[in-house]
């Protein structure tokens, strides 16, 4: 299958990676951290009721040229399109989202990952969820610990899938379910058009943002704020005005705003 081609040199300036491009796990590994650290997770398109386009060129505008970030679709179709032309053998997944809800719960398939075939093994690479983005690598092996760059991981066989879970303040919490059914770009364009338009969804009905940084993990949920510092202490406070929201989304998530003349009134009406 073609695919069209991705300008490497504006994503390796984005990203900040100057170092080599060759199809290795040190090349995947150096560039999903500086992915995670560089293009910010975020919202700011749907919750202003704009449209969310997953085509190569759009994805190079916003998140390459524009100073902006994304929801999963976004940054992982944009990395899936670098590994690619790097010579990398990439499938995309899909993934019921279990955060926060009991782990057989079933839900859509409404998140997606990257299946990355290298030298002969599996690995399972996602820079797109949000407050607990996967900063590393995995090897695509059940009932394993593996360490990142933030919190350990691993992968929890069930059935004929896998469970991935993130350590916690010492505790294993459940983030999705996925199988390894290949999933294509018509598929996420369905979903991306659900989770972007109806008005129930929560991308639609407040605002979120996430950044991981080299030694540390921003969040933001509405005014809620959080900075969560690696295998240390969470300090929280609660943004009460349009301004303190504009400062933290520029200066610690590293967002450029949108030039939209309804962002004051969103940002406003937010819940306090």
């Amino acid at each position: 299958m073609q695919h069209p081609a991705i300008d490497l040199s504006a994503y390796f300036r984005r990203i900040g990676h100057h170092g080599p491009s060759a199809a290795t796990l040190a090349t995947l590994a150096a560039l999903v951290r500086a992915h995670a650290a560089a293009i910010p997770f975020e919202n700011l398109d749907p919750f202003l009721g704009r449209p969310v386009a997953l085509d190569l060129a759009d994805l190079e505008k916003k998140l390459l040229h524009d100073g902006r970030g994304g929801y999963c679709f976004e940054h992982n179709l944009l990395l899936s399109h670098v590994l690619r032309a790097l010579g990398f053998r990439v499938r995309g997944l899909a993934a019921r989202v279990i955060w926060n809800q009991p782990a057989d719960r079933i839900t859509p398939r409404s998140h997606m990952l990257l299946h990355v075939d290298l030298d002969g093994q599996a690995h399972i690479v996602d820079v797109g969820f949000g407050g607990l983005t996967l900063t590393g690598v995995l090897r695509l092996v059940a009932d394993v610990e593996q360490p990142t760059p933030h919190e350990p991981f691993r992968l929890v066989a069930v059935d004929d899938a896998f469970r991935m879970e993130a350590q916690v303040r010492g505790e294993w919490q459940p983030l999705y379910r996925f199988d390894l059914q290949e999933q294509f770009q018509a598929d996420y364009e369905v979903t991306n058009y659900f989770l972007s338009t109806h008005p129930g969804s929560h991308f639609r009905t407040g605002l979120i943002a996430a950044r991981a940084a080299a030694d540390r993990r921003y969040a933001l949920r509405n005014r809620n704020y959080a900075v969560h510092h690696l295998g240390g202490d969470t300090e929280r406070r609660v943004l009460d005005t349009t301004d303190e929201l504009r400062r933290v989304l520029v200066e610690e998530f590293a967002i450029t705003l949108p030039d939209d003349p309804e962002l004051e009134h969103a940002l406003e009406q937010l819940p306090r």
